[in-house]
């Protein structure tokens, strides 16, 4: 059951028939089995210059001109492990969609926006997303094992690489300690797990030790892109800070290998439930029968289909958008048509802050004096009775019910007073030299 370099060998029962070690020979026929089952190998030997784009996309050399500006703009990284997946002789590739550059990131650059979900705005202090009244999001780091060209934080390419400090993080700790509402914190980044585990143990012992943090999560794409990094160390590191779950983010089918099933069970096996949420892509996933198949195939590996994204209109992504409709479609061919739970939830991150907007078919088509007319998956058309109220006021109109005050509105008023709104299209990560639009003579504030 042990193989080279402590991984354990065994064979999930998975649909995917793509052969990574017979492609990894081919394309890195010297490179040992320590080598390749070491993740740091692998994030050291990551494409990420043209020349490596050009030799492993089989471009051709009028294609230089627009990749250099592509590049240069949106940097690329693939591991060597993650090019293991991919056909190169098919230029419309799923896998190859999402890690490859294309000309067409700056052909439409004058559409979407860098922030639209407005994150920068709803931070209280850098690196800390306080949107939802009772959860947050943590910015680690705007590192990633593969930088996926429909990322929602691809502004962030233009910084250069960091990592946030001791003292970013204590500030954020500090926030969260003065913040007994907030019981679910998400760590996020770029890919947290790209830190050092000793670092990650830091970060998660603060976090524990805050008496109201009922739940932490880690979000994270490395059992998709780099599963060498979930080793023994890493689950029993995550394992002393349960409950803790683990959000990952498979887009297609093929990226269930053996590799990353078996980095699944390791996290499940180290008791760390796992949820998937999948972003609705062009030519990668947009498809009834494509999203079928991965749902089913994360199920079979212990992983379940949790979010639907609607691709979010980020500058540089405009080409991997669907239409909302082609969601609702395959959602529409799921609902009844298998397994529950294999169904995800369909959402759309409102622009501006406005968080998660539930999307489903519609099932309700009318409302009757004691019920409502519904259909079902196949058609058919039902009504259903209310109970019978025993006084009128019991009957509450959902037209009739009044919106609360809105707890992030004026957290942002708090913290920001007057200055959501940038001048620079540079500077993403957490407030840094955010400048007011009404400051008129040149001054500036930085968080």
């Amino acid at each position: 059951m042990i193989t080279t370099n402590g991984r354990i060998s065994r064979q999930f029962n998975i649909a995917s028939n793509w052969d990574v070690p017979k492609r990894r020979r081919e394309l890195f026929p010297k490179v040992t089995d320590v080598e390749w089952n070491d993740w740091h190998w692998q994030l050291r030997n990551a494409a990420t210059s043209l020349e490596t784009v050009v030799k492993y996309g089989k471009f051709q050399e009028s294609e230089r001109a627009i990749l250099t500006r592509v590049i240069e703009k949106y940097p690329v990284v693939i591991v060597p492990y993650y090019l293991c997946l991919i056909d190169f002789d098919d230029p419309q590739d799923p896998i190859r969609v999402q890690s490859f550059p294309t000309g067409e990131e700056i052909e439409f650059a004058d559409i979407g926006e860098p922030d639209p979900l407005q994150e920068e705005d709803d931070m209280p202090v850098p690196g800390l997303v306080h949107r939802y009244p009772d959860r947050v999001l943590m910015q680690v780091t705007n590192v990633c094992p593969m930088n996926c060209r429909h990322c929602t934080r691809k502004r962030e390419w233009e910084e250069g690489l960091w990592t946030r400090d001791d003292h970013e993080i204590d500030r954020i700790i500090d926030y969260l300690r003065e913040t007994p509402q907030v019981r679910d914190v998400l760590i996020s980044g770029g890919d947290p797990l790209v830190l050092g585990t000793a670092k990650l143990n830091r970060i998660l012992a603060k976090l524990r030790a805050i008496p109201h943090i009922e739940i932490i999560r880690i979000g994270t794409r490395f059992p998709v892109v780099l599963p060498q990094r979930i080793d023994q160390e890493l689950v029993d590191t995550l394992s002393k800070y349960r409950p803790l779950w683990v959000n990952t983010h498979f887009n297609h089918p093929r990226e269930i290998t053996q590799e990353a099933a078996l980095a699944c069970d390791m996290l499940q096996r180290g008791g760390m439930p796992m949820n998937n949420q999948s972003v609705l892509l062009k030519g990668v996933n947009d498809s009834l029968p494509v999203m079928r198949s991965l749902c089913h195939e994360l199920l079979k590996i212990g992983v379940r289909p949790y979010y639907l994204y609607q691709s979010d209109p980020v500058r540089g992504t405009e080409h991997l958008r669907t239409s909302i409709w082609k969601g609702l479609e395959i959602i529409e061919g799921l609902r009844g048509h298998t397994t529950g739970f294999a169904v995800p939830q369909f959402v759309i991150d409102a622009p501006g802050g406005g968080g998660k907007i539930p999307i489903s078919p519609n099932y309700l088509l009318d409302e009757t004096k004691d019920g409502v007319i519904l259909r079902n998956y196949e058609g058919f058309v039902f009504e259903y009775k209310n109970p019978i109220p025993k006084e009128k006021s019991e009957e509450t109109s959902e037209r009739k019910r009044l919106f609360r005050g809105n707890e992030r509105l004026n957290r942002r008023k708090k913290y920001h007073g007057n200055l959501p709104v940038f001048t620079s299209e540079k500077h993403y990560h957490g407030q840094r030299n955010q400048v007011s639009a009404n400051v008129k003579n040149g001054q500036t504030r930085k968080a």
